[in-house]
């Protein structure tokens, strides 16, 4: 079973804490270029949902939220996956955000936080892939944060 961090570092290998919902921010939204490749017909819902204690930074054709207290909100979809594809799907992003077990130099780590539904203000937590260490501190030193917290696709050429 593979090990993650909560929000104090601490470890999370419980069977219920690996059933939580994807927070997406960037490419896996709707309408995002992954969106399709990966999520569509493999979620029960998706909803508007908003992350605190982050701040957005640019990225070469995708974002990178970065951790930092009162930092956001970063703007997203809380995405809940149906049960029987929740296995495939968790192994498929973790790939995709270069964060599967093993994976040396790591872009992302998946760790689980708070995140708040837009519809109802409600707190749920869910799974968010944030930029890990060594690029957390590039991106607070020289990166780009990202107008508003919400990033979608072709946003830099627009500028």
């Amino acid at each position: 079973m593979e090990i993650v961090r909560g929000e104090e570092g601490e470890r999370i290998t419980s069977v219920e804490a690996l059933e939580l919902p994807f927070f997406v921010y960037g490419t896996l939204r709707p309408g995002g270029p992954h969106h399709a490749l990966f999520l569509r017909g493999r979620t029960r819902a998706e909803e508007p949902a908003r992350l605190t204690g982050a701040v957005l930074y640019d990225g070469p054709g995708y974002p990178y939220a970065v951790e930092e207290p009162g930092g956001g909100p970063v703007r997203g979809d809380l995405v809940t996956a149906r049960p029987e594809e929740y296995a495939g799907l968790l192994a498929a992003l973790d790939r995709l955000e270069g964060c599967a077990p093993g994976t040396r130099h790591p872009l992302y780590d998946r760790v689980a936080r708070e995140v708040t539904r837009e519809r109802d203000g409600r707190a749920v937590r869910a799974w968010v892939y944030v930029a890990a260490p060594a690029l957390a501190a590039r991106l607070r030193a020289r990166g780009t944060p990202v107008p508003g917290g919400e990033w979608r696709p072709g946003r830099a050429d627009d500028s």
